[in-house]
């Protein structure tokens, strides 16, 4: 059984928001060499978002493609022997084919395409690619978590990103990342950038000439003294103009060298000298935020300079992938399961999740999980080993909120980039939420409820609260509300949670603060699924709704959502799926009325999907001029009949097809017809509709419990 290093859990923690900072520092300005950075912004020492007149926080492919590829863990197994294939089969089951995760440049410009259709590692290989693709940036770029999986583990970590980076990238590429991964894993337990580089360069071949560029940089800074100097050495000597390609790992990985070298330990420091560099600055700041966040864990985000790096972040985190459960996230739930896989590979039991499963728990330094207010808002250390989000309400405010995102911002689809923006709500009608309050230092009456942010059928966001309970003054008190989310907010995706706080301080003197300590959601959906009511009027077309939208996951070609029907779904070639939901439902059924099938030969409903390629289904099958109902089991590459059985299929006629899971049991129905199967791999998981080439439609999808 292998041993954690100490701290182990704060060091993946800071690990995780270094990365976050560094690529959403790095992103507005992407690219851009440094002669335009010193034009445009001039030196970069914070935050510029807002000169771009942009959100901080929205999808990019450094995010996204870190955290979703290290679930292959979860996919394939807690193994220190991944190999590539396990690695490849995860990309195709959380990619979306030209839509999520990837910078989609076209095949031949980015390696990542390749990997649809040529198994690793022949899909990143030289002789598959040519050595120009094959050595573009991306292999160290997503290669963060392997690092973080395997803390004061190096030869882990190595083995890890080795495994990884060869689905997508070969030679010097391959080394860098692994480099790099070292490095991180290292940082658990080393300080010293040197030391950290020499431990790096043990996982380097002899002959590479990733060796001389290191070699090169490392008596640059000693003989410059001065970053700028270093950095227009390497330009000069390993700029862009001297390889091929659009974003090619040498020139990128030189300054990242360089910024370790210079800033040492400090993390402002190396922000400013990564992103004021210029080039692939989302990337670069990442990887470098992320390696000097590990080495100095979280009292290294504070500095002399007053600048406040995690506050406006609040630990929050977009992950566009196949799994819309996973997409609106936040740093301490990443922590936890970067840490639980650490103790997997460990030979250890699981990390236990805090406070018996809670989603928002607070339980990290400084962590707020996404909260925001007009109100301070602060983690702090209660009773025992307790913790909370400390909530400062002002004497003369009489109500205020504090609630954190579980769906897609509006401000996130303003962004414009090569993917897609693809989530699902983390919360639905007809489960159970549960918020845990508490005060100690109250003078007045406190009323709290549960409260929820749903968009209206018009976009707008409309609140939904719970009933009250009261804290009541000069007492140490802790109150339980418990809430099941109304069936009024079905098909209103609801885009925040949190608590709503109403004084009762008529004197309007000071009060005490009031303590969020967790807030949890349990059960299943109880919703039913269709297209919200048409705005319709003179000289206006039929919109739908246009956040209710977004809330599906689709691979599908084509989605109508205003020709009668509420879902009128079409696939040209190949498998589609459209559906949504989190891999936190578990035993239910999902039943589509009206449902038609216009054109084609297999077609079903969707259960438990945990990405485009695990899955169970319900399917509709004709084959040798017979009807069949099966149950369909997706696990990768392959598809596996669970259960059959024969099925008269009238064309043109509209029914009822239902799909249920219990445990391992499965069923799926059409009138009188039944079908059973029997698979316990998925427990739980979103639903919606499987096409195969041809078209369906439906009227609506129920979610519905079962017991």
């Amino acid at each position: 059984m292998g041993e954690l290093p100490p701290n182990y859990r704060e060091k993946i923690y800071a690990g995780v928001l270094g990365k976050l900072i560094g690529v959403y520092l790095g992103r507005p300005f992407e690219n851009w060499t440094y002669q335009d950075i010193q034009q445009r912004l001039g030196p970069v020492h914070y935050y510029v978002h807002a000169n771009f007149n942009a959100p901080l926080v929205v999808i990019d492919d450094d995010v996204s493609g870190t955290f979703a590829f290290v679930r292959v863990l979860k996919e394939h197994g807690f193994d220190p022997d991944l190999q590539p294939e396990h690695v490849g089969k995860t990309w195709l089951n959380q990619v979306i084919d030209k839509r999520t995760i990837f910078w989609w440049g076209g095949h031949g410009i980015s390696t990542e395409h390749t990997q649809t259709w040529i198994k690793p590692p022949e899909s990143g290989s030289i002789e598959t690619n040519g050595i120009t693709l094959a050595e573009q940036i991306g292999a160290q770029i997503f290669i963060d978590g392997w690092a973080m999986v395997a803390p004061g583990n190096p030869s882990l970590a190595a083995k890890l990103a080795r495994a990884a980076a060869r689905v997508s990238h070969d030679g010097v590429a391959v080394e860098a990342a692994v480099l790099w991964a070292v490095m991180e894993a290292q940082a658990f337990v080393e300080s010293d950038a040197g030391k950290l580089l020499e431990k790096g360069l043990e996982y380097v071949a002899p002959e590479s000439d990733l060796r001389k560029k290191i070699a090169d940089v490392r008596a640059w800074v000693k003989e410059d003294g001065d970053w700028e100097r270093t950095r227009q050495r390497i330009e000069d000597h390993y700029g862009y103009e001297k390889y091929c390609g659009i974003c090619h790992m040498i020139p990128n990985h030189a300054i990242m060298i360089m910024a370790l070298l210079y800033a040492g330990n400090d993390f402002t420091e190396a922000m400013h000298i990564i992103n004021t560099s210029g080039w692939d600055t989302d990337c670069n700041s990442g990887n470098v935020g992320c390696l000097v966040a590990i080495v100095n864990g979280l009292e290294g985000f504070k500095n002399d300079k007053g600048l406040d790096w995690r506050g406006p972040l609040a630990d929050r985190a977009i992950i566009s992938s196949a799994d819309g459960g996973y997409s609106i996230n936040d740093a301490v739930r990443i922590t936890y399961d970067l840490a639980s896989a650490a103790h997997k590979l460990a030979g250890q039991q699981p990390l236990e999740a805090p406070k018996n499963g809670a989603q928002w728990h607070f339980s990290l330094d400084g962590s707020v999980q996404g909260f925001q207010s007009t109100v301070p808002l602060e983690q702090v250390k209660l009773a025992g080993d307790n913790t909370g989000l400390k909530i400062t309400f002002p004497y003369a405010q009489e109500s205020t909120a504090v609630l954190t995102q579980i769906f897609t911002p509006r401000d996130a689809l303003e962004v414009k980039r090569d993917y897609e923006m693809m989530a699902c709500p983390l919360v639905s009608p007809g489960q159970t939420l549960t918020a845990v309050v508490s005060s100690s230092e109250l003078r007045h009456d406190v009323d709290i409820r549960i409260r929820l942010k749903a968009y209206d059928f018009d976009d707008s966001l409309a609140d939904s609260s719970s009933p009250a309970v009261t804290l009541d003054p000069y007492t140490t008190t802790q109150k339980t509300i418990t809430w099941i989310v109304p069936a009024e907010l079905e098909n209103k995706p609801i885009q925040q949670i949190g608590i709503a706080i109403t004084s009762k301080n008529t004197a309007k003197d000071t009060n005490g603060p009031i303590y969020l300590e967790s807030i949890k959601c349990t059960g299943t959906p109880n919703m039913l699924l269709k297209r919200p009511p048409l705005n319709t009027g003179p000289g206006l077309s039929s919109v739908p709704e246009t956040m209710w939208q977004y809330q599906w996951v689709s691979s599908i070609h084509k989605v109508h959502t205003k020709f009668g029907p509420s879902f009128y779904l079409a696939q040209d070639h190949g498998e589609g799926l459209f559906y949504t939901g989190t891999r936190e439902w578990m035993d239910y059924s999902a039943t589509a009325s009206g449902f038609l099938v216009d054109m084609g030969d297999a077609h079903g409903v969707l259960i438990r999907t945990q990405g485009v390629n695990r899955w169970y289904a319900a399917v509709l099958r004709r084959e040798g001029g017979k009807g069949y109902l099966e149950v369909v089991k997706a696990r990768d590459e392959r598809r596996e009949v669970l259960g059959r059985v024969e099925l008269e299929w009238v064309p043109d006629v509209k029914f009822e097809i239902k799909v249920q899971a219990k445990g391992d049991k499965l069923k799926a129905k059409v009138g009188e017809v039944e079908v059973k199967g029997v698979d316990g791999e998925y427990r739980g998981g979103a639903a919606g509709f499987l096409l195969g080439e041809g078209s369906i439609c439906a009227d609506n999808l129920r979610i519905a419990p079962v017991s």
